[in-house]
């Protein structure tokens, strides 16, 4: 019979699996069909917010022993259901508001990940090596993407994809390393 910490450990290790999983298959829609319509790029980075905003909330609300980790993890769940949603019911929405709308996403996304990588001394450091990591890549995706969008159109679409193939592997190995770490 497991322990309800080692419960608590395989449903991270599996949230952080499912993570990285969507973000590779987003991030191939991206690279490989980079000519997909500005519609379809918005439903696919949606149904991929609403998904991850789900899976961070149910991983905030299995940490609630560790206020500081649950109660951001809620925020970053809460933030991109919202933003998620927002897109879903608005998918007419402008060019200009989507490239907004997915940077300020990135750069609060890699924020929260980079201060957790801080926060959270509990994870293996390796653990908090690829969080930290994957905080950066998701600032400088962000700020790419708010500072040059007359660079964006098949460029923008790629570096999303580009993103989202490195995060997906992170976050999956962030699932190895937490596996041994619960051993």
């Amino acid at each position: 019979m497991a322990t309800a910490s080692s419960s608590v450990v395989k449903t991270e290790r599996t949230a952080l699996v499912v993570q990285g999983i969507l973000a590779i298959l987003f991030g191939l829609f991206a690279v490989f069909w980079p000519g997909m319509t500005a519609i379809t790029l918005i439903y696919l980075f949606s149904a991929f917010l609403v998904i991850d905003g789900i899976v961070v909330m149910i991983l905030g609300l299995i940490s609630m022993s560790k206020f500081g980790k649950a109660l951001l993890l809620l925020l970053l769940g809460l933030l991109e259901l919202g933003i998620g949603l927002f897109l879903i019911n608005n998918p007419l929405i402008t060019f200009a508001t989507l490239v907004l709308v997915l940077g300020f996403s990135l750069i609060l996304r890699g924020l929260f990940s980079f201060v957790g990588a801080f926060v959270h001394k509990e994870n293996a450091y390796s653990t908090r090596m690829l969080h930290g990591i994957l905080g950066v890549l998701g600032v400088v995706v962000g700020l790419i993407v708010l500072f040059w969008p007359a660079a964006s159109g098949l460029a923008f679409v790629w570096i999303l994809g580009l993103y989202a193939l490195v995060a997906g592997p992170i976050l999956i190995a962030a699932s190895f390393d937490l596996a041994k770490l619960s051993k």
